[in-house]
This record gives C-alpha cells, sequence and structure tokens, in this order.
C-alpha cells in the first residue's frame, strides 16, 4: 500500500493512493497514521477494506488538494550521517565505522510539497534527498537484522534540510543545524515493504531550480535500513511511526567547489524510484 495524507496543515485525512490521481479515503477506518495506527495492527487490519473499495471503485480525484507528510507528528525522528560512501568522500571524511546518530525534532516535519523556510540569521541553509524508514512497532534489543525487517512498516522520500552553519560551527551539535522549523519534509506517501522489490537498490536525485545537484542508489549505503534499525534498538527504544532519515547521496551544497547554498526563490525538486517526488520552494526567514 501506499499511505498518505490530504487536506490543509494540521486537518489532514489519512488515505491509501489508488492510482496516479486518485485515492481512497480511509478516515472512517482510522483516526491517523500515527503510534496508535502502526502499533496495533493497523496497516494489516486496513488491507482489506482498501482492497474491497478499491475492487468497487470507491476513489476520488486527488486534483490539487494539499499532501501532507504520510505520518503524523512521530514521537522521535532520528537520523544517520554520513551513511553514503560516496557522501562521505566528498566531505573529506571517514567513512564511519559505526552509525552516526543524531536527532531531528518532531515538530521540522511537513507535507512534500510545502514550503521551507530559511531561519533567521542563516547563509548555510543544504539539501539532503534521503530515505526515510518508519517503525511499524515498539522495538528494542532486536536479535539479528531479520528482526529489524520484521519491524519497519514502510518507507518515504524525505530532504533532511541542514543549516550548516548552526550544524558545524556553533559548538559541535548536528541537532541545531537540523531542527529549525519546515526542514523535514516528507512523502508523498509512505510505501510499505511489500511494494519495493530491493530497498537497497533505488535510485535518488534532486535538482535545484532545475539543475542536478545530487544523483545517488541506496546500494552505497555503507549501513543498510535493516543494520540501522538492529543497530539503533541496541540504545534506545523505537516507537511505531518514529522516522529515521539514513543518509544522503554525494551533490549537496556543502560539498560543491565551491559550495552553494539555498535562497529564497530556489526550488527543490527530489525523487527516490518507488517512493515518489516532492517539490520545495524556499522562502526567507520570518
Amino acid at each position: 500500500m501506499h499511505l498518505l495524507r490530504v487536506g490543509a496543515a494540521g486537518a489532514e485525512k489519512p488515505a491509501v493512493r489508488a492510482g496516479e490521481d486518485t485515492y481512497v479515503d480511509v478516515s472512517d477506518l482510522v483516526t491517523d497514521f500515527d503510534e496508535a495506527f502502526f502499533g496495533s495492527g493497523g496497516l494489516e487490519r486496513l488491507a482489506g477494506p482498501v482492497a474491497g473499495r478499491l475492487a468497487a471503485g470507491d476513489t476520488r480525484p486527488l486534483g490539487g488538494q494539499r499532501i501532507g507528510a504520510p505520518i503524523a507528528r512521530p514521537h522521535q525522528i532520528l537520523c544517520i550521517g554520513l551513511n553514503y560512501s560516496d557522501h562521505a568522500a566528498e566531505t573529506g571524511q571517514a567513512a564511519p565505522s559505526e552509525p552516526i546518530l543524531f536527532t531531528k525534532s518532531p515538530n521540522t516535519l511537513i507535507g512534500p510539497n510545502d514550503d521551507v523556510r530559511i531561519p533567521r540569521g542563516s547563509t548555510r541553509t543544504d539539501w539532503e534527498v534521503e530515505l526515510g524508514i518508519v517503525i511499524g512497532r515498539r522495538t528494542s534489543y532486536l536479535e539479528d537484522v531479520e528482526q529489524a525487517r520484521a519491524a519497519i512498516a514502510g518507507y518515504v522520500l524525505v530532504n533532511d534540510v541542514s543549516e550548516r552553519e548552526f550544524q558545524l560551527e556553533r559548538g559541535g551539535q548536528w541537532s541545531k543545524g537540523k531542527s529549525a522549523e519546515t526542514f523535514n519534509p516528507a512523502g508523498p506517501w509512505l510505501v510499505t515493504p511489500d511494494e519495493i522489490p530491493d530497498v537497497n537498490d533505488l535510485d535518488m536525485w534532486l535538482d535545484i531550480n532545475g539543475e542536478r545537484r545530487q544523483t545517488g542508489n541506496t546500494k552505497t549505503m555503507i549501513f543498510d535500513p535493516y543494520v540501522v534499525v538492529h543497530y539503533l534498538s541496541q540504545f534506545l527504544v523505537l516507537e511505531p511511526g518514529d522516522l529515521i532519515n539514513t543518509g544522503t547521496p554525494p551533490g549537496v551544497g556543502l560539498g560543491l567547489k565551491p559550495p552553494s547554498y539555498l535562497r529564497p526563490g530556489d526550488v527543490m525538486t527530489l525523487g527516490i524510484e518507488r517512493l515518489g517526488t516532492a517539490r520545495q520552494q524556499v522562502v526567507g526567514p520570518r
């Protein structure tokens, strides 16, 4: 299934994608795609009713409706740094021997086509196309990667927007450069694992104003999604609906020569194979 949430910010309704521009409304079946939904076997319960509605042609046109993030605000957003060998090389840093973990404020989550706002005082706001993992059940101390695979509810396209000065020059705390408002566009939909033949071989890309900046593939990940989930479960409890951003391929603004960063009016267009595309316009500070 492809889960999405349709409607104005703060009033999104849960839905399942039916076709290129149609969806099945499931707001009478579930309250939201949130911790309670994932943690109570909501995906399994939804499959039968959705199949019935699709067979009956009970779909609606998406039209110009806003698409929100495909999950409600999660308990936590966890991020893995330097997780692509070619991205680590462009930053001049050694590939990590263990996953680098930092956190991102959950209130950074916005829809796939919402505006991204540059924070006050920023001159180095950057882009990062990433594969996001959504956790499907409360998880800790997983025994192996197979258990980790079973704990994943699905995957989502994300943009891990980053302010590099805040991240790298303001006390060495990455979370400060990652947690400004609007810094985590996600969607358009969450794709369940059965819809993805090989999550470790997905093409990904990002353009700025129509010019290709990032080109990559999840096969160059140092730690794949199953390893990441298993690893994190040894240190903290993962809750249903939690989001994990798994790192970015090369081509970020920080790695360009000379470096290049976002300005108001810029447009980011990005996508991952099988996970859809997104478009965000950059706006100035409040």
